[in-house]
């Protein structure tokens, strides 16, 4: 089972987030966890994460974290699709950068 990883500033703003993105793995029937933390929590839950997506609002921490995890995917969530809380592309956005279909 994968898990996906969702870090914004408090965590709060990606909760709904979350909640399309298990809607999107559902219809698909692809297995996962999906959580939401916020920044203050990355260090101690980016080493069990598959990969990590970071909220538009903090897409600047991206360069720092991938030199502290280097063997992490990590990649700022489109504005656009965090904006419009689509669920199903942030997912796709997930599986790609785990280089799954």
């Amino acid at each position: 089972m994968k898990r996906i990883i969702l870090i914004c500033s408090g965590g709060m703003s990606t909760s709904f987030l979350v909640s399309k993105m298990h809607a999107a793995a559902a219809a698909e029937a692809f297995e996962c966890e999906i959580e939401a933390y916020g920044m203050a929590a990355a260090d101690a839950v980016i080493p069990a994460a598959d990969v990590v997506l970071l909220g538009p609002q903090i897409r600047y921490y991206q360069e720092k974290l991938l030199r502290r995890f280097p063997n992490k995917p990590i990649a700022a969530i489109d504005m656009h699709d965090y904006g419009c809380m689509n669920g199903q592309a942030v997912l796709k956005q997930a599986k790609t950068l785990m280089k799954l279909k």
